[in-house]
């Protein structure tokens, strides 16, 4: 079984955090800075604040849906 990884990333030119779950966060974070996310090419180049490492899928799921809440995202936005 694959550990997965709760990531928040903030854009270094914009008032942005995005957060995500992946397998391979190296690879997820190059997708990120490269533009080839969607939702987060217009707001490249990143940063990563902060990521935590998580067994199942099903769990790294619930943290990301916490992180993405309104108390999740204060939690991120008092991080340098």
């Amino acid at each position: 079984m694959a550990d997965y990884f709760v990531y928040a990333i903030k854009s270094l030119s914009k008032n942005y955090i995005y957060v995500g779950l992946t397998n391979n966060l190296d690879r997820r974070i190059h997708q990120h800075n490269s533009g080839r996310g969607r939702s987060t090419k217009s707001y490249a180049p990143f940063r990563l604040i902060f990521s935590e490492k998580i067994g199942a899928r099903i769990e790294a799921r619930k943290r990301e849906k916490y992180l993405k809440s309104g108390i999740g995202k204060e939690f991120l936005k008092k991080i340098p």
